[in-house]
């Protein structure tokens, strides 16, 4: 596959008024080991972002909890001031004791912190999508999106994800504030969110896949996934990322990697067109 460029994904509006491109970019890889930390390689991290905008990418999700903060600066220092079409994601509410750890805060004092914090590493005076990076369960719900809104009233935030939530739990949310995306674990060999997935779809809510690129075993030499893949002179991690563009047209895949060769690669795969007996066919893979 030749042509790198995300046009060839479509695009999508979150919230019925921001245009991304569909296939776009998921910056955790461009921290240390464990998401923790400077990249090992900063330069080329920076090479990775620029490029990702060369080809076309407007969507770029990041976290403070990346690195933590490292990405949110490494995306402001390789891209500010940024394109008009540019949208950065970020997300907050999770903590970082150490390397590979994960600790929900929903407290608003502290939402309300991490909002007015990545504001200021990203240079930006609105962020177009903030999501809550998982729902605190020692917190009232309301207290968490409630600061999200007022934040949104205020002007700092354009519009309110969710992250790892359940249809009830996305239902829930509703209630206290409009929701426009959500970005559950779903890929060729995960469907557990099926159901959010179908609830996005119904009601125009855009679907981020975190983790898109799982194949295991399918990827395997030999295995069912390289055979349909060698049919479209592909690689099995885009045909991957293919079958999630053509799973659901509110699917936002945003792979990530710290390579700029990988970054390519994966780009490629918004010129991939599979039939629809190929959708089943890999459908069946799950």
């Amino acid at each position: 596959m030749s042509d790198t460029t995300a046009a060839r994904s479509g695009t999508f509006e979150i919230g019925g008024d921001l245009p991304v491109r569909r296939l776009g970019y998921g910056a955790m890889q461009i921290t240390g080991p464990g998401v923790w930390g400077e990249p090992q390689d900063r330069d080329e991290a920076v090479r990775v972002l620029r490029r990702a905008v060369e080809l076309g990418v407007t969507l770029i999700d990041t976290a403070d909890s990346y690195g933590p903060f490292v990405s949110e600066e490494l995306i402001a220092e390789a891209l500010h001031p940024y394109p008009d079409d540019l949208v950065i994601a970020t997300k907050g509410g999770l903590t970082r004791p150490g390397p590979g750890e994960w600790l929900p805060v929903g407290r608003p004092e502290y939402l309300r912190q991490c909002v007015e914090m990545s504001l200021r590493r990203l240079r930006l005076d609105r962020i177009d999508l903030y999501q809550l990076h998982r729902i605190d369960p020692e917190v009232p719900l309301d207290e968490q999106l409630g600061v999200l809104g007022d934040m949104r009233d205020e002007g700092k935030i354009r519009h309110i994800g969710l992250s790892e939530v359940s249809v009830d739990e996305l239902e829930e949310c509703r209630r206290h504030v409009p929701i426009v995306s959500v970005q559950n674990l779903y890929n060729l060999t995960y469907h557990k969110s099926q159901d959010v997935l179908e609830r996005c779809e119904a009601e125009g809510i855009a679907f981020i896949p975190w983790f898109p690129l799982a194949t295991g075993k399918l990827a395997e030499p030999g295995g069912l996934l390289a055979g349909v893949a060698s049919r479209h002179d592909a690689t099995p991690a885009q045909l991957a990322l293919a079958w999630l563009l053509h799973r659901s047209p509110v699917m936002l895949p945003i792979p990530g990697t710290s390579k700029v060769a990988h970054l390519e690669d994966n780009l490629a795969a918004a010129a991939i067109s599979l039939s629809p007996d190929e959708v089943a066919e890999l459908d069946k893979l799950a």
